[in-house]
């Protein structure tokens, strides 16, 4: 029964021709459709069919004869099937009968298998879907916190909170849809918070240009406060090396904590700079945002920098400064506070660039003003601006050296205005002296000005030995001084004392002096106003000790540096030449007067016939002049002063009566005119001597008494008088008697004199022999004075 058919060759068939192939491909058991399909095409189905009958013949043959050989093992194994049919019919009445059991029983159990496994996959579901909920929930958690945290303007909690859903929960977000939602908004998210921060951060920009000038100003006023302390400890420190010098060492410096102040910092807010900062860096755009920074700080700087045309420099200086400064203290703090934000290398050239443009228009306003006080406000207020931006950091060297540049232009128009004031004040003086009616305009004009002769307090009203304009002189002088001093002592320079001092000596030299100098020159003047002059010269000489100290004082230089020798002011000594110069004015003008007297001289009778009892009438009015003119001297002038004028004029007076000899109007003259002129010379020389005895001339230690500058007038007439004229021929008698004389001079005198009158009875009636031994002695010096010559 297992054993297989065995495939037939074409050998055992023993047949051949179309049947051996079909029969092979049967046996084979390949497929017959292509054959039969190509006969039926090839109209050869009835062959085919013949074919297959012959085959099925030939295996119903085959089939036969194996039944044949092999009958009874056939025989038993169909019996072993029936068999087997039978067992198999039982098997499959139990099976079935089993199975009717199985399934009434399993049923119900099938039925709770399947709930069962329902339920499962629910669960599972119903867990998928919680794990993906609170997966959802949390990023929809953070991206609420998030949005709080934008709402409440917490960026970079915000940016954090991004962060953390983008890079730790985005990809275990189970819902696309969500997920897709999600990564398209960070970036959104991310360039709002960006706009956001930019927003505030040009809203700073705003804020911080409107603030700058306060700021500036805080700091100004922190810096005049320092400036102010420092100027007091100075002061303190002086006060007190003096007291030390004098003596006194009872000072004792406190420490006064009122005063002092914490002003390192002047606050204003750089949170928005901050956070921008901050939310670029957690953006990775720091250089994007610094580069920003730059060009609007930058673009803002250079509007600072751009003066306003609106209002006159004077007016916008304040706030164009204050600017500027406060653009710079603000980069201060954010260099210092901001880490890595901007390079000290980067603000340094912002500066110099700014303050070259501050310093050409400085240059270039003060180049245009002509009014010291602008030009010293503006000074002042920069010097502030300088002080404090120092205190930041700043280097402001090129700011001072401008101003510094510039105070001989300050000093210039400084110098212009009290040229006005001065010409103004000795314009108005009548130069007649002050009258001090009250003890505070004795401390006004005398005691601040030390200008008084005594310590002791004068009884008022008080004559003062000046005019008005000596004390308006020297408050023009010590208001000279406070400015001078004002735009110096905040400079550059540390010890301005010499500098002022240089100043103030221009102002007394070629202001002051050549103002006096002017007037006195001017020839609109009286003798006693150019007196005047003189005492107020010498008045303002003595200021200019004070104006050496009041110097010191604003300086603060110890007084005992300034009191050494050699250390006054160089005006003194011009101030000493303008009094020669008045003195010899004065002079001037009294020989002016004196000549218009003594020309009533030329007019006397030079041949009078008896001897006169009195002096001339010319001598009366001579005198009148003198005696009024140096009780106003002894009023007005110094002794010194005094004995100048009246040896001055006695001298020229004396001059005059030889030159009146000499005159051409003068042919001849006798003794009796002779004798009349040595009665003018005794009232001129009684003059001299009360002059010298009353006038308190005679203290003076220098100097010889007034009647000795007439001696050229009395020894003229001396000789002319004389029993012996010859002897003026002998050196000694002449060097004695007569060592004021010109023997040229006197050669011609002698010509002119006559011995008598020239009447006949005149000539009859000098023949004694006293006359006639004078007239010999005459005649003969006559002759020894032509051999002389």
């Amino acid at each position: 029964m297992n054993a297989k058919p065995k495939r037939r060759s074409i050998s055992e068939n023993g047949d051949g021709g179309p049947e051996l192939g079909l029969a092979t491909s049967i046996a084979n058991g390949d497929d017959l459709g292509p054959v039969v399909r190509l006969a039926f095409e090839a109209g050869k189905s009835e062959l085919i069919l013949n074919q297959l009958r012959n085959i099925v013949k030939k295996k119903e043959a085959e089939i036969e004869e194996l039944c044949k050989l092999h009958y009874e093992d056939f025989i038993l194994a169909v019996d072993e099937l029936r068999g087997i049919l039978n067992d198999t019919y039982q098997l499959k009445s139990m099976l079935s009968g089993e199975n009717s059991q199985l399934q009434e029983v399993a049923s119900s159990l099938l039925m709770k298998v399947d709930e069962i496994l329902e339920m499962y996959s629910v669960k599972k579901n119903v867990s998928d879907a919680i794990r993906t909920l609170n997966v959802c929930i949390q990023v929809l958690t953070l991206c609420l916190k998030c949005n709080q945290q934008i709402k409440d303007c917490r960026f970079h909690p915000a940016l954090k909170m991004v962060d953390l859903i983008e890079k730790e929960y985005l990809q275990g977000v189970p819902l696309k849809a969500l997920r897709k939602v999600i990564e398209k908004q960070i970036p959104e998210v991310r360039l709002h918070i960006e706009k956001k921060v930019c927003g505030e951060f040009n809203d700073w920009l705003v804020y911080i240009r409107d603030k700058a000038r306060d700021i500036a100003q805080m700091a100004i006023r922190q810096a005049a406060s320092a400036r102010q302390r420092d100027e007091e400890m100075r002061d303190k420190q002086r006060d007190y090396e003096e007291q030390s010098n004098s003596g006194l060492n009872e000072f004792v410096y406190a420490l006064d904590t009122e005063q002092m102040e914490d002003d390192s910092l002047v606050e204003f807010d750089l949170t928005p700079l901050y956070r921008a900062y901050h939310i670029h860096t957690c953006l990775g755009k720091e250089d994007l945002f610094r580069k920003q920074y730059n060009k609007e700080r930058l673009a803002q700087l250079n509007l600072d920098l751009q003066i306003s045309q609106a209002q006159p420099f004077l007016e916008s200086h304040q706030n164009f400064f204050a600017q500027i400064a406060g653009f710079f203290i603000v980069e201060d703090r954010v260099l210092r506070t901001v880490v890595g934000f901007l390079s000290e290398s980067q603000l340094e050239s912002m500066w110099d660039t700014a303050l070259q443009n501050i310093a050409s228009v400085l240059e270039d306003q003060f180049c245009h003003m002509d009014t010291a006080s602008h030009l010293l406000l503006i000074k002042d207020f920069v010097t502030l601006i300088a002080m404090a931006l120092r205190r930041y950091g700043y280097k402001v060297g090129p700011l001072l050296d401008v101003l510094d540049n510039s105070r001989d232009k300050y000093h210039e128009l400084l110098l212009n205005d009290c040229r006005k004031q001065m010409t103004e004040i000795l314009a108005s003086d009548t130069f007649e002296k002050v009258v001090i009616r009250k003890e505070n305009e004795y401390d006004a004009n005398i005691l601040s000005f030390h200008l008084q002769v005594s310590d002791v307090m004068p009884l008022f009203p008080y004559v003062a030995p000046f005019s008005s304009s000596v004390p308006e002189a020297c408050r023009i002088v010590r208001s000279f001084i406070k400015d001078s001093v004002s735009y110096l002592k905040h400079g550059g320079q540390i010890n301005f004392y010499d500098t002022v001092k240089k100043y103030v000596d221009k102002l007394l030299v070629d202001v002051l002096n050549e103002a006096l100098l002017k007037a006195i020159q001017s020839g609109s003047l009286g003798d006693s106003q150019v007196m005047q002059i003189a005492a107020n010269t010498a008045a303002l000489e003595r200021a200019c000790e004070y104006f050496l100290s009041q110097i010191a004082h604003l300086c603060s230089i110890p007084l005992r540096l300034v009191e050494r020798p050699h250390s006054s002011l160089t005006a003194k000594t011009s101030l000493k030449l303008t009094q020669v110069v008045a003195y010899n004015s004065l002079l001037i003008l009294v020989k002016s007067k004196v000549d218009e007297l003594m020309v009533l001289m030329s007019k006397i009778n030079w041949m009078p016939d008896e001897e006169p009892d009195n002096e001339n009438e010319y001598i009366d009015e001579v005198l009148i002049y003198l005696n009024t003119l140096l009780s106003t001297a002894q009023q007005i002038l110094s002794l010194d002063a005094l004995y100048k004028i009246a040896s001055g004029i006695l001298d020229h007076i004396s001059h005059s009566i030889v030159t009146a000899f000499l005159s051409e109007n003068v042919k001849k003259f006798n003794l009796n005119a002779i004798v009349g002129i040595d009665n003018d010379v005794k009232m001129l020389e009684s003059f001299a001597d009360d002059q010298f005895q009353n006038s308190g001339l005679i203290d003076l230690k220098e100097g010889g008494s007034l009647r000795d500058y007439l001696v050229e007038a009395r020894q003229l007439v001396n000789l002319l008088l004389s029993h012996q004229p010859d002897n003026f021929m002998n050196p000694e008698i002449r060097e004695k008697h007569y060592g004021a004389l010109d023997h040229k001079k006197v050669c011609i005198i002698c010509e002119k004199y006559k011995d008598s009158p020239d009447t006949l009875f005149g000539s009859l009636s000098n023949k004694n022999a006293k006359q006639s031994a004078r007239k010999k002695s005459m005649d003969m010096l006559k002759k020894r004075l032509k051999e002389l010559n």
